[in-house]
């Protein structure tokens, strides 16, 4: 990387570029400030009564409007009139009365809270599992028909306590219930939807049974904000021309020069592409289109761009530490960059076992049984650790670079002045950007794991992480404008090798070809740790 603009660039320009990207920084957190990424709404059922046979296949029952279906206000009004359970339909309508759904709400997630009532006589038994028969419409037209979406037999296992001793006295309390994941749509293309719940008792087949005297069906429907979006897509539109002329300006550079590109100029360029394809914002597509694979192609480009991203910071720091004949060379990263490609497809795999099935039935999450729970808890906090563990590895291949450099700057005393003052710029610049690099892969941590609880705390009832749309912002303009530096900083220099912008001094040598290669022995000289000898040598001949 010798001769880069990083090394030759004047430090007065450095301080311009970097003051003009702390400035983009700071506009990336705010942008996302005033908006909240999620909106949360809570729907109540209506109660309908259909005692039509096979009524689920033929008809939809609307909670009000002009054709709403024969309701009842509790369980209790059902007895007299001889309604049965099987007749009875938990009908939800979304959105709220006098609202519609936008696409750029951009996916609706459901979850649900049953309302079960203590009776001595149909209590909740243990490992107590409620079927429900679930049925989704939609339509575009407040008069129009319903059009059927989805149809499935949904079963979750209820996880509920009772706080009071069960006696007689305490009998209509209810019982403390866990929220159940309930349905994922990964796209909102319709003005209007409907959810028919039906859960069917079937006595013989134990369907039903055992699950308490159920009182009402609640649900809390999470989507994006229509104005996050808007900002999402914005700075998405923006970004992706800056990244991607940065890359060609930068990838032009490289093969204009004499000799063919080395490792750590090919990872920067791979970086580049990665950032651009996650940049790309192909979801402006979805507020046309119904495309409901845009959440996991979205989960698929993040990751993509997390491997890249940690793959790079093992070589940006291994290629500084490295001894000369080591360098420029993939295979001496198999052990740290194995393990990360592993962790990446593990990664995919896991996604498509929730958000691959989710594609052609809704209703389906990985949190309904034990073993899934366990297994997505397990995840989620084994990738925290491997994290933790990945950064701290960082940490320590940071310091030892900085424990080789410290080992050369006792030579810098001896030197002339021209050389010291060159390799102490040099040593100051690649500690700054080392520095800025720790604190881009700490951001990158947190991110990944808050992002982590915060899409699960809906579906394992934990604690709650509120995540405001600015750190969402803020985090994706980083790596963005990370990226740009990388590219910007690690790009060849045009400018002639002959004289030192930044203090005036002459560099001893005459042309150009011949400053080039000073500043190429300078660079090796410093990040090299077996070759002490030649610096002292540099430093007792005076030059």
């Amino acid at each position: 990387m010798a001769g880069a603009i990083i090394e030759n660039m004047s430090t007065k320009k450095l301080c311009i570029v970097g003051g003009i990207l702390l400035v983009f920084q700071i506009i990336a957190f705010l942008v996302g400030g005033l908006i909240g990424p999620t909106t949360a709404v809570s729907y109540m059922s209506v109660k309908c009564v259909d005692a039509r046979k096979n009524h689920h296949k033929t008809k939809w029952l609307m909670p009000w409007g002009p054709n709403q279906c024969d309701k009842i206000r509790d369980i209790e009004e059902a007895i007299p009139r001889e309604i049965e359970a099987n007749d009875i339909v938990f009908s939800v309508h979304i959105p709220l009365p006098s609202m519609e759904m936008s696409p750029w709400f951009q996916f609706m997630l459901f979850i649900l809270q049953l309302d079960i009532a203590f009776k001595l006589n149909n209590q909740i038994r243990e490992n107590a599992e409620v079927s429900m028969d679930v049925s989704l419409a939609y339509r575009d037209d407040a008069f129009a028909e319903w059009t059927e979406m989805a149809h499935e037999r949904v079963p979750r296992k209820l996880k509920c306590t009772f706080t009071s001793p069960k006696t007689p006295e305490h009998e209509g309390r209810y019982y403390e219930c866990d929220v159940l994941p309930f349905m994922e749509i990964g796209s909102v293309a319709h003005k209007f939807y409907l959810l028919n719940i039906r859960l069917p008792v079937n006595e013989k087949k134990k369907i039903n049974v055992g699950i308490g005297e159920i009182k009402d069906i609640r649900l809390v429907g999470i989507h994006q904000n229509g104005g996050f979006t808007k900002v999402w897509f914005a700075m998405k539109t923006f970004l992706t021309p800056s990244i991607f002329i940065i890359m060609v300006w930068y990838w032009r550079r490289i093969t204009m020069m004499s000799r063919p590109p080395v490792l750590l100029e090919k990872v920067i360029f791979a970086l580049g592409i990665s950032m651009t394809f996650i940049n790309i914002p192909v979801e402006w597509f979805s507020i046309g289109f119904d495309w409901t694979w845009m959440l996991l192609f979205g989960d698929i480009r993040q990751g993509i761009f997390y491997a890249m991203l940690l793959s790079f910071w093992i070589i940006f720091c291994g290629e500084h530490m490295m001894d000369q004949h080591e360098r420029n060379h993939i295979a001496g990263y198999w052990k740290q960059v194995g393990p990360i490609a592993v962790g990446s497809f593990c990664l995919f795999i896991f996604d498509m076992c929730e958000r691959g099935v989710q594609l052609t039935n809704p209703f389906y999450s990985i949190w309904t049984t034990d073993v899934g729970t366990e297994l997505a808890m397990a995840f989620i906090i084994v990738a925290g650790i491997c994290l933790c563990l990945y950064f701290l590895f960082l940490c320590f291949m940071v310091f030892q670079v900085f424990r080789n450099i410290s080992g050369k700057q006792s030579s810098l005393p001896a030197m002339s002045k021209v050389r010291r003052l060159h390799y102490e710029g040099l040593i100051f610049r690649f500690k700054f950007l080392m520095l800025i690099t720790l604190a881009c892969a700490a951001m990158t941590v947190i991110f990944f794991i808050v992002s982590q609880v915060t899409e699960g705390h809906w579906k394992w009832g934990g604690v709650t992480v509120q995540v405001n749309s600015a750190f969402f912002t803020g985090i994706y303009g980083m790596w963005n404008l990370y990226v740009f530096a990388l590219m910007f900083l690690y790009a060849p220099s045009h400018k002639s090798y002959g004289e030192d912008q930044s203090n005036g001094m002459q560099l001893p040598c005459k042309s150009r070809e011949d400053c080039a290669l000073f500043v190429s022995e300078l660079y090796q000289e410093l990040f090299s740790t077996s070759k002490y000898s030649f610096i002292n040598d540099n430093a007792a001949s005076g030059i």
